[in-house]
């Protein structure tokens, strides 16, 4: 299954400038995911992460895979954001950079739930540029009433 991003919309909280995930690929529920963030010089981020040197920050490429694992979450619990549901970011371990992320560059974003259980999820994330991994993590959502 693909999502284009008014579809994913349906999933997560987040808009402009916040949102960091550009088209979901696939997505096999209780399993993992796959998905795109193009990386575009016009980004907020840019004017001040670094001007003369524009680097993607870290933090927000782990958010870009916390976000898709949301919406994993969400599709392995058959729920939507209109459900009542919203799922938070409570954890991250083993956050590892790479490469940097640069204008132009497309973040192609995959997840893999590793454990779940009391509404909790864990996940393992893992970014990448033209086949390079430039970031890797594992992290907990927290399914939460919205």
């Amino acid at each position: 299954m693909k999502m284009d991003v008014t579809e994913l919309l349906e999933f997560l909280p987040h808009r402009y400038p916040f949102l960091l995930v550009d088209r979901v690929l696939q997505i096999s529920p209780g399993k993992d995911i796959s998905g795109l963030k193009n990386v575009s010089f016009n980004e907020d981020f840019f004017n001040g992460h670094f001007p003369g040197n524009p680097v993607m920050p870290g933090v927000l490429i782990v958010e870009a895979l916390a976000q898709i694992s949301g919406v994993l979450a969400f599709e392995t619990k058959g729920l939507k954001l209109d459900d009542g549901y919203i799922y938070y970011l409570a954890g991250i371990e083993k956050a590892r950079f790479k490469k940097p992320v640069v204008p132009g560059d497309q973040l192609k974003l995959h997840s893999t739930i590793l454990t779940e259980r009391r509404g909790l999820m864990k996940f393992r994330g893992e970014a990448v540029v033209e086949g390079d991994l430039v970031c890797q993590a594992e992290f907990t959502a927290m399914k939460s009433e919205a």
